[in-house]
Formats: C-alpha cells, sequence, structure tokens
C-alpha cells in the first residue's frame, strides 16, 4: 500500500484551517504538522494529535514533510516566505496579486530549480481555475473575448489588505460585479469594459483608537493593484457589527468567453463558482494541487510551476486507468 502524502501547514488562519479540513476528507494524505507565528501552545488544531510548532521549527523538520502548503497573505507573508520555503520544500501557495505573479513566480523558481523542489504558486480560485477556464476559452474560441466577473462576495486578499491599513483594526471587502455589464457580456454583444465598469468594492472597516477615518479612506481607495482602478466604498462600522454582519466568507464568480467560429455564429462558454466559504473552497484547491505537486516531485520536475503546468489526472487521487473508466 501507498504511503499516505505528508502535508504540513504553514499559518493557520481561515485558509490554513480550512486545509486542515480538506487533508482529513483525503484519503491519501497525512497532515504531520502545522507552523505559526502564534505561540503553539494557543492553537488547537482541528485534527487531535497534529503537532504544533513555531515556524522558526520548520528548517528542521525538512525529512518530515512531503508538501508544505503555505497559508500567509499575498500582500506580505508569500513575498518573502514563498522563496524561502521553496528551498526547503515542495511548496504550494495562494498568491493572489495578479500583477506581480510573474516577478513572484522568478523568485520562487531559482531557488525552487537550485535545491530540486517543486513550488507551484498561485493555486485557488482566481487565480487558479479561472485561470484555466480563461486559458480553455481562448484555445476553443481564438476569436472572440473573455470576462472575469467576481463576487458579489468576500475577498480574502482585499481583506487581508485593508487590515494592514495604519489605522484599522478590522475590516472586510466585498466585490461586486456590476449587473449591467454582466447582462451586456451574456448577451454576446462583447462589449470593450474598463476595470472600474465591471465592479465596485465595498469594504467595511473598524477604525482603531485615535486613528483619523479620512485618513484610512484615502489609504485605502488609493492602494495600487487592490483598490485604485475601482469605485470604492469604505464604510466605517463597530467591532460588534463586524463580527455580527460580516463573520460569513461567501465568494464566486464566473468566467465568460464570447466568440465566432464562423460569420454569425456566436458561441459563449461560462464556467462559475457559488461558494458558502471562500477559505474552504481555496484550500481543497490547495490540497488538490499539493498531491499533483508530489507527483511531479517524483517525476523530477523542479522549480515552480502554475496550474498551466499540472495535468488535470494529477489532481485526483484516482489512478490513470480509473479516470478513463469512469470519467471520459
Amino acid at each position: 500500500m501507498t504511503s499516505p502524502i505528508r502535508i504540513a501547514i504553514a499559518g493557520h488562519g481561515n485558509l490554513g484551517r480550512g486545509v486542515e479540513a480538506a487533508v482529513a476528507r483525503s484519503p491519501d494524505m497525512q497532515l504531520v504538522g502545522i507552523y505559526t507565528r502564534r505561540p503553539p501552545a494557543q492553537l488547537q488544531p482541528l485534527t487531535a494529535g497534529v503537532p504544533v510548532h513555531g515556524m522558526d521549527a520548520l528548517a528542521g523538520h525538512t525529512g518530515q514533510i512531503d508538501v508544505l502548503i503555505l497559508c500567509g497573505g499575498s500582500k506580505q507573508d508569500l513575498p518573502e516566505q514563498g522563496p524561502q520555503l521553496a528551498a526547503l520544500f515542495n511548496t504550494v501557495d495562494s498568491f493572489d496579486t495578479h500583477a506581480r505573479i510573474p516577478e513572484y513566480f522568478a523568485a520562487v523558481d531559482a531557488p525552487a530549480r537550485a535545491n530540486h523542489k517543486t513550488a507551484l504558486i498561485s493555486a485557488g480560485w482566481d487565480p487558479g481555475m479561472f485561470s484555466i477556464n480563461r486559458v480553455i476559452g481562448e484555445a476553443l474560441l481564438p476569436e472572440g473575448a473573455t470576462y472575469t466577473f467576481w463576487g458579489k462576495g468576500l475577498s480574502q486578499g482585499h481583506s487581508d489588505a485593508i487590515r494592514r491599513v495604519p489605522g484599522v483594526a478590522g475590516g472586510v471587502q466585498y466585490t461586486v460585479p456590476v449587473p449591467a455589464a454582466v447582462e451586456q457580456v451574456r448577451s454576446g454583444t462583447r462589449p470593450q469594459l474598463t476595470t472600474r465598469q465591471k465592479h465596485t468594492r465595498e469594504c467595511f472597516v473598524v477604525l482603531a483608537e485615535g486613528a483619523d477615518a479620512d485618513t484610512v479612506r484615502q489609504a485605502i481607495v488609493t492602494m495600487p493593484h487592490y483598490f485604485d482602478e475601482y469605485d470604492t466604498t469604505v464604510t466605517f462600522i463597530s467591532a460588534d457589527e463586524l463580527r455580527r454582519d460580516h463573520g460569513a466568507m461567501p465568494h464566486g464568480g464566473f468566467v465568460i468567453r464570447s466568440g465566432s467560429t464562423s460569420a454569425g455564429t456566436t458561441q459563449v462558454i461560462e464556467y462559475g463558482l457559488k461558494l458558502d466559504s471562500n477559505p474552504e473552497f481555496t484550500s481543497a484547491v490547495l490540497v488538490a494541487y499539493a498531491r499533483a505537486v508530489h507527483r511531479l516531485h517524483g517525476q523530477g520536475q523542479y522549480g515552480a510551476k502554475t496550474v498551466f503546468d499540472v495535468a488535470p489526472g494529477l489532481l485526483s487521487p484516482h489512478s490513470a486507468e480509473q479516470l478513463r473508466a469512469e470519467q471520459l
């Protein structure tokens, strides 16, 4: 019998807890450790008996982990952790700052390749599942246009970004598609839409004591890569309102490819997601790609990878023979 894939988690916030739950539902995997920047004694794993360590213990555990899943934020955590840990472990992460993915890929690729490790970056649903569907849509309908809409839903990455603004004690951000833009695209008319015309962003923020609301608002709405290209509203609320009204983390969206296969013949492809829990679904994607990373490493495929480099069959716990018989 094949030994289970030994999975470890770096970071135990919403995403880390989701990974823990996803690993527990994967019979071919075993959670062998959780690594945290908090005092380990304060963390209670969902899975009884799983050891909890400080992040500084990772370097001494390289021989005990097959794949390390990085669950830090894209704004500050992953740019530092990704390259450092890819030199020591096979890794999977959900880096989601789209504009910076090429430079992040290069930063992770060099140490992973030099140390014969496999590091898959930017897995999740976007980047990730939506990325794949954009590529497939354009390949099938080369004459056309691709549109991506997110939400309405709570964005983990954008929420993390606003919480790091000085003067913010807590907060969340919702991405909201503009209904008129969605209907235009679904009609097959292929409109030219700016970033601002496709989505709005709604932020709900708890101010830190003594913070100036106007300064905080300005810092949020002008933040590059996150809010500066959108119509963004910032609503200040109490900590009680944040807990009461914004504890759930739904999300979703859709990718639409509108194209022509001949003169006067329009084809529209749509892939959509409706998620009760954004972090739990992202975690499920990370865990599936951890399986693929383990297999790629076994094949000697080292360096940084993206979802474009992974065959779908490598994500499944089933054999190629079973997939051909049951899914093809």
